[in-house]
């Protein structure tokens, strides 16, 4: 192929069951890897809880080739830091003014 052509775009069209469209809520995640992928366990845990054995449930495990885990860390590093602007954004100071004391 020729440098300047170019391959025609493709879309991933993904369907998936309503109980899956819920989700699951996770409060606790380990990340473990070795040679030929990585593992995400999502887990739901009680922190408040004061014994010295914190009850927890798997919710998922997804395993992970290496490269969909650097592209997937890219994609929450970047989701991040856009809810932090916008959540700085929405919790500033009222009132505009500088922070200062003045002069």
């Amino acid at each position: 192929m020729a440098d300047d052509e170019q391959l025609p775009e493709r879309h991933i069209n993904i369907h998936f069951s309503p109980e899956l469209m819920a989700g699951v809520y996770a409060n606790f995640a380990n990340v473990s890897f070795s040679d030929y992928e990585f593992t995400v366990t999502f887990a739901r845990v009680d922190h408040e809880v004061e014994d010295e054995e914190i009850p927890g449930v798997v919710v998922t495990r997804v395993n992970l080739a290496p490269r969909f885990a650097r592209e997937l860390a890219d994609a929450l590093q970047d989701a991040l830091s856009k809810w932090s602007t916008q959540e700085g954004i929405r919790n500033l100071p009222e009132g505009g003014g500088s922070s200062g004391t003045g002069a």
